[in-house]
């Protein structure tokens, strides 16, 4: 499946990414289909029930390539910020994140969850994961998750072409779903997150690792810039 007018070898950039940042496992390739119809032939549903985390996990460190409805979301604020269910009540107003002892007040969890980029309930049928380097369709994000040396080498090559400044947006929660997927997939920009503690604790994220998200038509231009940054002069 491709929506992408122009074209990219997904394998070759993939090696790259990994041989240029010795990569521990894949970067992931992640698409939203809105449709059953929407999922390329031959992709198998995911046969059990667990977080976009883990599935983030499953496609880097199992090489494994998918698509999951919701019902195989087992979390659901990930669900909801990946348009697939509809937030829980006590999401929105607060109870959930309270209760567990994130913030001080359901006010304040409240006005995270209202800031939490999300894409509307009910335009995704279902998420398709896989490894970039063997993905059979065109993803729309890809999500990678390395050391934070390697994430600054990232965030120059993001800048290597244009300049500016990176606005990491995140909380210290949903920030596989809503950190590295949704935002860079509704903003068009890449985001770095810190990791949250079900991510950490369920997919596999180390201590010593952080998580980046970015819009797939950003790869060509990460793949050009990376060596460069890497090989300049005052590159540590």
């Amino acid at each position: 499946m491709s929506s992408e007018k122009i074209a990219v070898n997904y394998h070759e950039a993939s090696e790259s990414l990994k041989k240029i940042l010795n990569l521990k496992g894949s970067p992931v390739a992640i698409r939203f289909a809105p449709t059953k119809a929407d999922i390329p032939a031959g992709i198998p549903a995911l046969d059990k029930t667990i977080r976009h985390c883990s599935m983030v996990n499953m496609a880097r460190m199992e090489q494994k390539i998918f698509y999951a409805t919701a019902d195989r979301h087992d979390c659901n604020g990930g669900a909801w910020s990946l348009g697939l269910k509809e937030i829980t009540p006590t999401l929105k107003n607060g109870e959930f994140y309270f209760k567990l002892g994130k913030f001080d007040s359901d006010a304040a969890c409240k006005r995270t969850i209202e800031r939490i980029p999300h894409l509307e309930t009910g335009e995704t049928y279902a998420t398709l994961y896989a490894p970039l380097e063997t993905t059979p369709f065109s993803p729309q994000v890809i999500v990678i998750v390395t050391t934070p040396r390697n994430m600054l080498k990232l965030a120059q090559s993001s800048l290597f072409r244009l300049g500016g400044r990176i606005c990491a947006e995140f909380a210290g929660i949903q920030s596989v779903c809503a950190d590295a997927t949704a935002y860079p997939f509704l903003s068009g920009r890449p985001n770095f997150s810190l990791g949250c503690d079900g991510s950490r604790r369920f997919s596999g994220i180390g201590d010593d690792e952080l998580v980046m998200g970015f819009p797939a038509e950003m790869l060509p231009e990460l793949v050009t810039a990376l060596p460069i940054v890497t090989g300049a002069a005052g590159s540590k």
